[in-house]
């Protein structure tokens, strides 16, 4: 008698349902179904909007009595004009719900739309819901959300918050309500086969970060810390097996929940790397997963006293060692793992390598220190204390 692996299927309803496993956007329709969406607006960007994913599911939901209404023009790092647009389309086609497919910024986009989508005319500001208001409450629920994931990084489809650029102030702003929790997440590994290595490489980056700086959040969460303790273990042993060899299903998965982990574990906090990564997005339209990456060992080394205990025990969890005489170390081991994931997947050490501009230090540590996920670092920082970090990640400064 023969087992299928544990990651390849599977119902989860934690922290929502997910329909987790090898050819479940089959079942793309039954979950609009569920939620009681039968118009749906089909959120995707402008690469996946003309791929086969796309217009197999288009067509097997409306074969299935569903009748999506595609929406692709959004932006890698979505901006508020997008949202505009999207509810623009939701409205002119009578759309009951939307089906969030994609990366990070079309998950983010999706479930915004559903958000402002819901509101009466004129009756609040998308910037209401930014994170630490209490608008929210005011606010119509958002129309009922299906997520599709076909990366494995932002774990957008388990999350409360979206990320969307603020145009007129060139600020990436979190954007949080409740009911942006997607209503069902199909998690299809089979759909993320044929991403790139590269962007293997930078949305597994992004999905560690996520796990890691909930894990160092000062907050008090044992079960977030749990999730994402597991979430770097899956990272750990399957992040560059899914970077060498993306046909790998079982990998593919195993990223697949680990991205989802990330998300579920941050509700407790994140840190100075996305409160870093945040303004540089905003300002250089960079990769997300990939600026983590890049300044990720700078924050550990700032954070040092402060989380060294519990990168200890990552550390032991993971099986890391500090040399090749096998000698188990903490923090030093951990932070030496991800330079050389950031090496093998030939990644940026520096700033400077992203194109970041010294001139613009004191900008970028005036909107690090103001963004919300500054607050859950486990140090302190200023804008001052910023502007030496971006210093240090610029010239590539660890000690």
């Amino acid at each position: 008698m023969t087992t299928k692996p544990a990651a390849l299927r599977g119902t989860w309803s934690f922290p929502t349902t997910i329909w987790f496993g090898a050819g479940k956007i089959s079942m793309l329709a039954r979950a609009c179904k569920t939620l009681g969406i039968s118009k749906p607006l089909f959120v995707t960007d402008p690469g996946l909007a003309g791929l086969d994913m796309v217009q197999n599911a288009l067509a097997t939901a409306a074969a299935e009595g569903v009748t999506p209404t595609l929406f692709s023009d959004i932006k890698a790092n979505p901006v508020s004009a997008n949202i505009r647009d999207g509810v623009d389309a939701l409205h002119a086609a009578g759309c009951d719900g939307v089906i969030a497919f994609g990366g990070g910024s079309s998950l983010d986009a999706g479930k915004t739309i559903a958000l402002a989508g819901a509101q009466p005319d004129g009756d609040v500001d998308l910037w209401d819901f930014e994170e630490g208001r209490k608008d929210w409450q005011r606010a119509a629920l958002p129309l009922p959300i299906v997520a599709v994931p076909t990366t494995a990084g932002t774990g957008s489809e388990t999350g409360r918050s979206t990320v969307v650029l603020n145009e007129a102030t060139h600020r990436k702003v979190i954007i949080t309500h409740p009911g942006m929790m997607p209503g069902i997440v199909i998690a299809d590994p089979e759909l993320t086969l044929g991403l790139p290595p590269h962007i293997t490489a930078a949305t597994g980056m992004d999905a560690l970060a996520h796990c890691l700086e909930a894990y160092c959040s000062p907050f008090d969460n044992p079960l977030c810390d749990g999730v994402a303790l597991e979430g770097m273990r899956l990272v750990h042993e399957n992040l560059t097996t899914a970077v060498a060899d993306g046909t790998n299903i079982v990998a593919r998965a195993n990223m697949l929940a680990a991205a989802a982990m990330g998300s579920t574990a941050f509700q407790k906090g994140l840190g100075a790397i996305h409160a870093m990564s945040h303004p540089i997005g905003a300002l250089y339209d960079t990769h997300h997963g990939l600026t983590n990456a890049v300044v990720m060992p700078y924050v550990l080394a700032r954070n040092r006293d402060a989380i060294e205990a519990k990168l200890a025990r990552v550390a032991a969890y993971l099986g890391l060692t500090h040399s090749a005489d096998g000698a188990a170390a903490g923090i030093d081991a951990f932070m030496n793992w991800t330079l050389e994931l950031r090496s093998k997947f030939d990644m940026p050490h520096t700033l400077a390598e992203l194109g970041v501009e010294p001139s613009r230090f004191d900008e970028l540590a005036e909107m690090a220190a103001q963004d919300p996920t500054a607050l859950a670092n486990p140090v302190t920082l200023d804008v001052a204390g910023f502007r030496e970090l971006f210093e240090a990640a610029h010239a590539g400064k660890l000690g």
